[in-house]
């Protein structure tokens, strides 16, 4: 898993309307939650993305944005967000290089991996925080670490 201190890798992915999204988007104006997920549509993975969405409007009146990634096709991000109201960009990484890129890899090849990366303006990781089980944790976490960087 990349570490804090270490330069963020830029990607470019389509989001779950099929727009192309990259990283580069949004340095130098905005510090980035980019948060890897499991699966669309799983209780785990809908509580952590409700959650998000429940504290959007604290993550950007921190000046951060939230995106979510995972291996999931552009059309079930577009069910998922739908279905949950989801205010945040969901990115498809179909073929899971951006994670392997990031190192948010599973324990033992089951699952893939539940991490957050907050990303400063300068592309700078200043916090990863992985775990599968303490959802709430990566949400806490990332909104703290994103109020200091203001």
């Amino acid at each position: 898993m990349l570490q804090v201190g270490t330069k963020a890798p830029d990607f470019t992915l389509p989001d779950q309307s099929g727009k192309p999204v990259s990283l580069g988007d949004f340095l130098g104006e905005k510090v980035v939650v980019l948060y890897f997920y499991p699966k669309d549509n799983t209780r785990g993975c809908t509580t952590e993305a409700c959650t998000f969405r429940d504290s959007y409007e604290s993550f950007t009146d921190a000046g951060a944005e939230v995106i979510g990634v995972s291996s999931d096709s552009v059309a079930t991000h577009e069910q998922f967000a739908g279905a949950h109201g989801l205010p945040f960009v969901l990115l498809a990484d179909t073929d899971k290089a951006v994670r392997k890129q990031y190192g948010a890899t599973s324990l033992g090849g089951v699952m893939p991996g539940r991490v957050t990366f907050v990303i400063d303006r300068e592309g700078v990781i200043r916090h990863a925080f992985s775990s599968q089980m303490n959802i709430g944790g990566h949400i806490e976490d990332a909104l703290k670490v994103v109020k200091q960087l203001q």
